[in-house]
């Protein structure tokens, strides 16, 4: 069935619906999840494979212990904090694990006694939500693309590329060899080889890559591995070779956030625009609004 004759079978079922009844299907309709096996994809489940290999190949924490910045980072924030990387672990997962005794939500603010308050989670990587809402509803056709993630970690940007969108090529760049290694193995199981490459480097080593890339993807990608003098330096080395006209580029946090703390000469007016999204256009369930904002999109101009 066509979409307009979907739309008109719809209103008509409405329509010849009983008055009496009709708040309740109303009210079915807006909040029922009777309609989530229709939108799960075999891509999606796909992707859900890959995390729980991952998952069985990492410690609960999906940290190395050659992240010796990140991890001293996390250990220094004022509050509690602990790593959950949102692609491996969804909400469902945690539940799980947190029932199993293996990852608790809250800490005890005063050790002995009933006083607790909720862990702060942190994230270096795109959970399938926000995956899905990047490819589906942020960036154009990516037909004949190429797609750059910037310290793409687990690979999630470019496994989720290759299956959500028709980028010719989808390149991750990431500085530690132990992340590369878990790519290449995924790469490799799920045969996305003829697309997807990972080049072990740092960034400031790869101008042409920046500057051949239709989208370039950030995700919370220098704050926890970099001093504040190397961040800037980073930064400013991204302004300089993004400078593809058209192209776009996606950050999490907004620029603005990113650069606020940074002593960098970035002319975020005379380099880029912002461009407005939609985030009530995601409408499977359990959508995490505030996480979805956090994603910008930038077109190079």
């Amino acid at each position: 069935m066509e979409l307009a004759a979907a739309r008109r079978a719809v209103l008509a079922a409405v329509r010849g619906t009983r008055a009496a009844d009709l708040p309740c299907l109303l009210h079915w309709m807006r909040n029922t999840h009777d309609f989530d096996e229709l939108v799960v994809s075999n891509n999606d489940v796909v992707l859900r494979n890959i995390a729980e290999d991952l998952r069985n190949r990492l410690p609960i924490e999906a940290m190395f212990a050659s992240e010796h910045q990140a991890v001293q980072k996390i250990h220094q924030h004022p509050l509690p904090m602990i790593h959950v990387d949102a692609f491996l672990y969804d909400d469902d997962v945690v539940d799980s694990l947190c029932e199993e005794g293996k990852m608790s939500r809250s800490y005890c603010t005063e050790c002995g006694s009933y006083k607790t308050a909720s862990l702060e989670f942190i994230s270096h990587s795109f959970s399938l939500m926000e995956l899905k809402f990047l490819y589906h509803h942020v960036l154009p056709d990516l037909t004949g693309k190429v797609v750059v993630d910037v310290g793409s970690r687990l690979g999630a940007v470019l496994f989720a590329g290759y299956l959500y969108s028709s980028a010719s090529q989808l390149y991750g760049v990431e500085m530690n060899a132990d992340f590369c290694q878990l790519q290449e193995i995924m790469i490799t199981k799920y045969k996305f080889i003829d697309r997807i490459k990972v080049v072990h480097a740092d960034i400031c080593t790869q101008p042409s890559l920046l500057q051949k890339a239709d989208v370039v993807v950030m995700n919370n990608v220098f704050e926890y591995f970099l001093d504040r003098q190397e961040q800037a330096r980073a930064w400013e080395f991204i302004a300089c070779n993004v400078r593809k006209r058209g192209s776009f580029l996606v950050t999490v946090p907004s620029l603005e956030e990113s650069l606020s703390k940074l002593q960098t000469d970035i002319q975020i007016s005379q380099w880029v625009e912002e461009v407005q999204l939609n985030y009530d256009v995601y409408m499977e369930k359990d959508v995490d609004r505030e996480a979805l904002e956090q994603i910008h999109l930038y077109k190079i101009l």
